[in-house]
């Protein structure tokens, strides 16, 4: 469990953002630290403001109000120490999975610069993550050539390739079957157990968020606002047996009790 007495990574101090254009703010007195390494998760109703946090905690949305600091410094432009994933996987359809995993590589500095100087090492670097991640083999296959838990699975070795301090995953299972969502769980478990990069999940599946997040924070309705925060006091290694126990659904009803008293309250 990371140590709530770390120097945070990432803090936020009073945020709040309108979009142009709009009066109304989208979130609204966002107040949180996150450790180095820790693992934290943000539910709440749709459209209370999650994905706009992520957009704040990268840079590509600046605050209307109020401060966000990364790694200490001031955040005033989008960050380069963080990886992405999204719900779509949204490889290229023209690139073999090798080659859309090498992707920012390609694109972000300092690595562009070397690329091609280094292809041989990255290349090594990327398949060893396709490995991981169960794709071994599957270097030279096309994105309509996989399934779509395989295709996730390449994004996220993509979001990790360029070796991102920070990694912001936005509902990356959401679409995937039960079975497949719960082995990608494990999946990043073992990604983030060995490498200990800060993780910002956004989520709405509770289950999800207490599996694998060391905290989980409950958003309000729009604008959205943290309404509370919960450490995930589970022991770790997390195994998928322990989904079955009653400390984890005692957790898992604790976060559905916050979010329906969001809804009721909306």
């Amino acid at each position: 469990m990371t140590s709530a007495a770390a120097t945070p990574f990432v803090d936020f101090r009073s945020v709040w953002l309108a979009y142009e254009g709009q009066d109304a703010f989208a979130v609204e007195d966002l107040t949180l630290s996150i450790a180095p390494g820790e693992f934290v998760a943000i539910v709440g109703p749709s459209g209370c403001g999650k994905s706009t946090f992520m957009k704040l905690a990268t840079g590509l949305k600046a605050p209307t109000r109020g401060e966000i600091d990364v790694e200490g410094a001031r955040l005033t432009r989008t960050l380069k120490i963080a990886g992405m994933a999204f719900q779509a996987p949204t490889l290229l359809p023209w690139r073999t999975t090798l080659d859309n995993v090498l992707l920012p590589l390609e694109i972000v500095e300092p690595h562009r610069s070397a690329f091609k100087r280094e292809r041989a090492a990255y290349v090594e670097r990327a398949k060893a993550l396709l490995a991981t991640v169960g794709l071994g083999g599957c270097e030279d296959t096309f994105p309509w050539q996989l399934s779509g838990g395989m295709q996730q699975r390449a994004s996220i070795c993509r979001a990790l390739v360029h070796q991102p301090k920070m990694l912001l995953l936005d509902e990356p299972f959401g679409a995937l079957d039960a079975f497949t969502r719960e082995e990608l769980w494990c999946v990043l478990r073992d990604l983030w157990a060995a490498q200990r990069f800060t993780v910002i999940l956004v989520t709405h599946d509770l289950r999800e968020a207490v599996f694998l997040a060391d905290t989980v924070y409950v958003m309000s309705k729009r604008p959205g606002r943290i309404l509370a925060r919960r450490e995930i006091d589970l022991p770790r290694p997390r195994d998928l047996e322990i989904t079955y126990s009653e400390a984890f659904t005692d957790r898992v009803h604790e976060l559905r009790e916050r979010i329906g008293m969001v809804r009721k309250a909306s």
